[in-house]
């Protein structure tokens, strides 16, 4: 028999629970089933940023082009270059 998943106060509570504890102890995963969540959304945190004013002028130029929210545009090249930097300080693979 599993162990009882515990109740959790909070998000952070559980991850830390989870990250500390086997799963396998409280779950059963041969008897699990793949779904697929489409309309799942990140969680996100709103910043306050300041940028110069033309910048701002440009990237909305540039939405505009697009036909995107300039701020939608900003958060794909902020991921793109932010992907661009993790790769490119991540220890290359050995060769064999």
């Amino acid at each position: 028999m599993k162990k009882k998943i515990p109740a959790f106060k909070t998000e952070d509570a559980e991850r830390k629970f989870w990250a500390e504890h086997d799963s396998t102890e409280y779950v059963d995963w041969s008897q699990a089933k793949r779904v697929v969540f489409p309309n799942l959304k990140p969680s996100t945190k709103t910043i306050s940023l300041r940028l110069p004013e033309t910048l701002i002028a440009e990237l909305k130029l540039l939405a505009n082009k697009k036909d995107v929210p300039y701020q939608s545009l900003l958060k794909v090249f902020l991921s793109e270059r932010v992907d661009q930097e993790i790769r490119r300080h991540l220890p290359k693979p050995a060769k064999a």
